[in-house]
């Protein structure tokens, strides 16, 4: 098939390449403008594009790809099948309809659950076993076209936002391949979606990672996993922000902690060598890794041997 392929962030890259290796012809590569990044400001390219300059595929990076000369721009191409994942922005009806097969999206979630920007790390930190990836026939909705093909990805015990990234990735690939393979074949029925079981999405922002440790420890405990590598879980320590990469939940009953009652929630209550017990809501948190300004990840075992952690010290306050 003629592609014109539509993918921003290293999400991507897997399916695209997966697709080229698969025979099919990739005539242009659409992705977002180039970024600045760091202190320098130094333009980026989108992994999708670093990707397209090494296969010597075309690319095209509109501001906004509703314009009338975007689309216009595309039809140039005369491509089968467009396919999109993870773009970054709202395709128009003109470019849903354009080519034969229209535009197959491939999301990160077992659709209709998940729908939106972050359904990678919303499945971890919702505590879900079971996520994978959908192939969708694209209309004007926000993830609610017809379902073509779907695979299942069971998540680890100590599955991370990241970890499962790479995984869906993979899993996605492949099933834009076996997508396409089906659609040429017309041996894929489309199936319509349901009502979602699930709240939306909703994209990830820094304040999300603040720590309330009036939650349950499971709870927080899976938050610091979904928010890992970004934007991360943390709390306040002393006037600063403290990271927290690894956590362990301990039952509040079969810690051996000397207390008559359950502590303040986010209070220090047990200082051992390889971490530190915090009071939340239910139980109690195992702080295992970390991280302060200035320094770079470190398990909890090396941060006590450099700096000072009492029982009795309060984690999320700011005065």
């Amino acid at each position: 098939m003629k592609v014109i392929f539509m993918g921003t962030p290293e999400f991507s890259v897997g399916t695209l390449e997966a697709l080229i290796e698969a025979g099919h012809e990739v005539v242009l590569a659409v992705t977002q403008p180039d970024k600045p990044k760091g202190r320098g400001g130094k333009m980026q390219y989108p992994p999708v594009k670093e990707t397209a300059l090494k296969y010597d595929i075309p690319i095209y990076q509109p501001k906004k790809i509703r314009e009338e000369a975007c689309i216009e721009e595309l039809r140039k191409y005369q491509a089968d099948i467009m396919v999109v994942i993870a773009f970054g922005q709202i395709l128009p009806q003109a470019i849903l309809d354009m080519t034969p097969y229209g535009c197959v999206n491939v999301h990160a979630s077992l659709l209709p659950k998940y729908r939106g920007a972050a359904p990678i790390q919303w499945a971890v930190i919702n505590g879900e076993k079971v996520s994978g990836v959908t192939t969708m026939q694209m209309d004007a909705g926000l993830d609610t076209g017809d379902m073509l093909l779907k695979t299942e990805v069971v998540l680890d015990e100590k599955e991370t936002g990241g970890s499962l990234h790479d995984k869906l990735a993979e899993a996605g690939a492949r099933l834009c391949v076996e997508t396409l393979k089906g659609l040429e074949a017309h041996a894929i029925t489309p199936e319509k979606q349901g009502e979602s079981p699930t709240e939306y999405a909703r994209m990830l922002d820094k304040s999300l990672g603040k720590i309330d440790w009036t939650r349950p420890a499971e709870e927080i405990e899976r938050l610091i996993r979904g928010l890992n590598p970004w934007p991360s879980a943390y709390t306040d320590w002393t006037g600063k922000t403290m990271k927290i990469w690894e956590a362990q939940v301990i039952n509040q009953e079969d810690a051996k902690v000397a207390q008559q009652e359950a502590a303040k929630p986010g209070t220090v209550v047990k200082v051992e060598k390889d971490g530190f017990l915090v009071q939340t809501g239910k139980d109690l948190l195992k702080v295992c890794a970390l991280q302060i300004p200035g320094k770079k990840r470190m398990d909890a075992g090396a941060f006590l041997r450099g700096y000072t952690m009492e029982a009795g010290v309060e984690l999320g306050s700011e005065e």
